[in-house]
Parts: structure tokens; sequence; C-alpha cells
């Protein structure tokens, strides 16, 4: 049986998805301190731009904090001027959160850089091959999840 700390008897494709997890954490973690953002905050932000006017309660639950961390959270977003709250039409205790910067130009574009390097160099590669890849990595995931 190996070692799965020995780095000498871990597999080749371990070593790559530890090697890509290290780089996305260390490209993501650089990204946030040039804007100033501390990575729940980046979470969210993008989370916002995806879904937007997104309720707060749905940011929270995307996140996993509480009613008053987001709270907390949306308000550091919004005096950043990253957000803005807008009043429900039908029901004026109902915010809705929307990005009011664009994640797709530069700073903030660099939130997404890594992964967008990546697509782009999935969309070069073979259909079949991308499959392929896709699948294993389906099944490492699932196996790591199921051994915590």
């Amino acid at each position: 049986m190996q070692n799965s700390t020995d780095a000498s008897t871990t597999s080749d494709l371990a070593r790559a998805l530890l090697a890509y997890d290290d780089a996305r954490r260390a490209a993501t973690a650089e990204a946030r301190r040039a804007l100033s953002l501390n990575e729940l905050d980046a979470k969210a932000l993008i989370f916002v731009a995806e879904n937007p006017g997104a309720r707060p309660s749905h940011v929270r639950d995307h996140l996993g904090i509480t009613s008053a961390g987001v709270t907390t959270l949306i308000d550091r977003l919004v005096q950043r001027g990253a957000v803005r709250r807008d009043l429900d039409d039908e029901d004026r205790r109902v915010n809705h959160i929307t990005a009011t910067v664009d994640l797709t130009s530069p700073p903030w574009c660099s939130l997404r850089g890594f992964d967008n390097a990546v697509e782009a160099a999935i969309a070069e590669m073979d259909p079949a091959e991308a499959d392929r890849v896709a699948a294993a990595l389906r099944t490492l995931t699932a196996a790591g999840a199921a051994a915590g």
C-alpha cells in the first residue's frame, strides 16, 4: 500500500492534481490580494455576479454562513462599491443584491483569470479526451468524498 504523503510514491496523476490545486489557490489568492478582498467576499461577489438580483439568503446559503455574517459581508461589498442593494418592488423588506463591477474587465477579471485560462486550454483539447479527463476527475472526486 502506498503512503499518500510520500511524494516519491504518489502517482503522477495525484501530483498533477495537487499542483493544479496549488496553482489555482495561489492565483486566486493573488487576485484577492490585488483587489483587497478576503476569500469569502470574493466568493460572494462571484456568486452575485453570476446570480444578479440574488437575495441575501441565497448568498448566505451558497456560502454556508449566518444571516448576520452575510449582512456584514454585503455591507462591506456595498461600501466598496462592488455590489448594490435594491429593494424588492413588491416586498420592501426584501433586498436584491447585484454586482456593480464587471468581472470580465480589469482589475476584476483577475478573480476568474486562472479558471478562464483553464477553460481556454480545455477548448483546445480533443473533445473526447476532455470527456475522459472529466469522467476520471468525477470518479476521483467521488472516491475522495467517500473517504472523507
